[in-house]
């Protein structure tokens, strides 16, 4: 294909043609149509009386002439220079394709799609181009549209800007948190919250919608425009909002409709001015989600409770149009009274129970359960429960109502004497430790405590821990009762027989026993005894026949020196088993020499003073006495 080019000059008659090759098929058309329209005029140039057909035949034309002729063909064409906007007639087009003819020596060729916004465009309309290249390597002129509305339509945004203008656009598509708007030709923004005055939950439905806009910001820097809707409508908004916020009152009952539910409460839609019914103003009752009560586009009855003026806030309420639930609740009910309910918030003190729409009692924890153990509530009701609980208060004035659940099970302490008599045996549950011993439940609310010292007959507990665990059953028996402050005293040994009182029998001063060293430390050794129990023995008795020093393990004789029942003690020895004269004859021995023989002295001394006292004592009395029998 080729592009079909031409120099002709009307007053020589001088007409030249030539083509460069081209292969779309629209541009070879383009020509042919010009070159058609040139050919037409034709009838209308009349021949110059001067022109020297011979010297033309001859090719003899100078070069004076051929400057003028050159003058005169540059004439005919436009100057254009890129970069330049111009305007251009369509002179062909189809659906890639149009054809613009600018005066120049050749027409541009521009895609369809950049008329996409103008879907009338027809042949002989007149366009706005840029001239991207005056020729390029195929020695066509490039085109574009697009470009020419983008210079003006940049110029154009900017004064509709500056003059508040009102202008139309084309909603091409959606994008996050908006829309993207045809604005001149350029792309515009237009935000979901700039669409309408009400929240649009839905903005496919204005896709490929034209609509009016006003311009709101404009970014030179990165060319962004932004333009809003929602502003044309905001002034006749301002004023319908003034005349509704001079008429209120509160009191005031209103019907709107519901524009917006978020977690706190829902927006409601008086009629150019909007209200908050907060999430507490919905119903008497607990509410945790305004879904519950209410539905997007329902139209529904609120009362103004508040109003300011110049934030334009409105309070609304929706329950205020309802009787408050504790004015009808029943007249009948007393202290004492069980009633049922529905648990509808937990805390850690308590749980509040619903026993009417919009009217709730607490059980507090301390009222779920006989046990005096500190618990959370949590332990014993979840929400939505259903219980039923005793009326403990009822203030029908504050609105205040305490429920109590332990109340409808009889109290464990009420018979304890006759479930859990003295020196009765019982299976408990450790609940916890203390340094000086276990607390045992035996039931719930009936608790007890098993001393250190009441855990074992014969073993030396330092901690509780070392006897037991949290959560373990033991055997106890029931030592003493205290109903007044709910306390049991509990043993855990006496369920065995004392075995000291058999001890006392065997391990008599004196006697030898085989014994396996336990334990030992820097003072003496722990002793297990075969037929049982612990004895201990200091260093100087664990010294063996050969001099050397018992160790750990090892199981030897042991003579018995002192056992005492009353403090649990059997102190041993084992060099005394092999060594039995030379110990008898030190024992024999009078003990501190000298000095234990003259304090022996003394004693006497004092004690013969204190007896010849005495004795005068009495001699003075009896002269006493026979005085006082004279004087009678």
């Amino acid at each position: 294909m080729h592009t079909l080019y031409y120099n002709f000059h009307p007053s020589t008659l001088n007409f030249q043609l030539f083509f460069v090759p081209l292969h779309p098929l629209s541009h070879f058309r383009g020509s042919i149509n010009l070159f058609i329209h040139i050919m037409s005029n034709f009838k209308n140039v009349q021949p110059l009386d001067s022109f020297d057909w011979e010297e033309f035949e001859n090719g003899g034309i100078s070069n004076a002439s051929k400057e003028a002729q050159q003058a005169s063909y540059d004439a005919t064409l436009n100057k254009v220079s890129e970069g330049q906007v111009v305007d251009g007639t369509v002179i062909s087009m189809d659906k890639k394709e149009v054809i613009v003819n600018i005066g120049y020596k050749s027409d541009g060729i521009i895609a369809a799609s950049e008329f996409r916004y103008n879907p009338d465009l027809k042949i002989g309309d007149t366009v706005e181009v840029y001239v991207e290249n005056q020729e390029d390597k195929k020695g066509q002129l490039i085109l574009s549209h697009k470009k020419a509305r983008m210079v003006k339509s940049w110029d154009r945004v900017n004064e509709a800007l500056d003059n508040e203008e009102i202008i139309q656009g084309y909603i091409k598509c959606r994008t996050k948190g908006g829309m993207i708007v045809d604005v001149f030709g350029i792309e515009a923004f237009l935000p979901g919250s700039q669409i309408d005055v009400h929240p649009i939950r839905d903005y496919d439905v204005f896709v490929g919608k034209t609509m009016e806009f006003k311009i709101v910001k404009i970014n030179q820097e990165f060319r962004n425009v932004v333009v809003s809707h929602k502003a044309l409508i905001e002034a006749e908004l301002e004023a319908q909002k003034k005349e509704i916020m001079s008429k209120l009152e509160k009191g005031q009952v209103y019907e709107g409709t519901v524009k917006n539910i978020t977690s706190y409460g829902v927006f409601i839609d008086l009629g150019g001015v909007d209200g908050l019914v907060h999430i507490t103003d919905l119903s008497w009752g607990r509410v945790s989600d305004p879904h519950e009560v209410v539905e997007l586009d329902q139209k529904i009855k609120v009362v103004i409770l508040d109003f300011d003026d110049e934030k334009k806030r409105i309070a609304l309420g929706l329950k205020q149009l309802t009787p408050h639930p504790w004015d009808a609740l029943d007249p009948n009910l007393k202290v004492g009274d069980r009633i049922k309910g529905k648990v509808v918030v937990i805390a850690d003190y308590g749980a509040f129970v619903e026993v009417a729409p919009g009217v709730e009692g607490l059980i507090h924890v301390s009222e779920m359960s006989w046990s005096q153990h500190l618990r959370s509530a949590q332990d014993f009701l979840s929400v939505g429960d259903e219980v039923e609980a005793e009326i403990l208060t009822l203030d029908r004035e504050e609105r205040k109502m305490s429920l109590g659940i332990r109340q409808l099970k009889e109290d464990p302490w009420a018979n304890i004497e006759t479930k859990y008599p003295v020196g009765s045996k019982h299976t408990a549950k450790v609940r916890n430790f203390t340094n000086f011993g276990i607390f045992v439940e035996l039931e719930e609310g009936v608790d007890g405590l098993i001393h250190i010292s009441d855990l074992s007959w014969t073993k030396k507990v330092k901690h509780p821990s070392e006897f037991t665990k949290v959560g373990e059953p033991i055997e106890v028996v029931v030592l003493e009762i205290d109903k007044d402050n709910r306390r049991l005293s509990l043993g855990h040994k006496h369920l065995e027989d004392n075995p000291w009182d058999t001890y006392e029998t065997i391990y008599t001063p004196g006697s030898v026993h085989k014994g396996v060293v336990s334990d030992v430390m820097e003072k003496g050794a722990v002793i297990t005894l075969n037929e049982g129990g612990e004895g201990f023995a200091t260093p100087k008795h664990l010294v063996k026949e050969d001099g050397t020093q018992a160790q750990k393990g090892e199981e030897l004789d042991f003579k018995v020196i002192e056992f005492v029942k009353e403090t649990k003690r059997i102190i041993l020895s084992h060099s005394r088993t092999f060594e039995p004269e030379k110990e008898l004859e030190t024992e024999k021995k009078p003990r501190g020499g000298k000095r234990a023989a003259a304090k022996k002295d003394d004693a006497a001394q004092i004690n013969n003073v204190a007896a010849a006292q005495s004795l005068g004592d009495f001699d003075a009395l009896a002269a006493l006495k026979a005085q006082m029998e004279k004087g009678e």
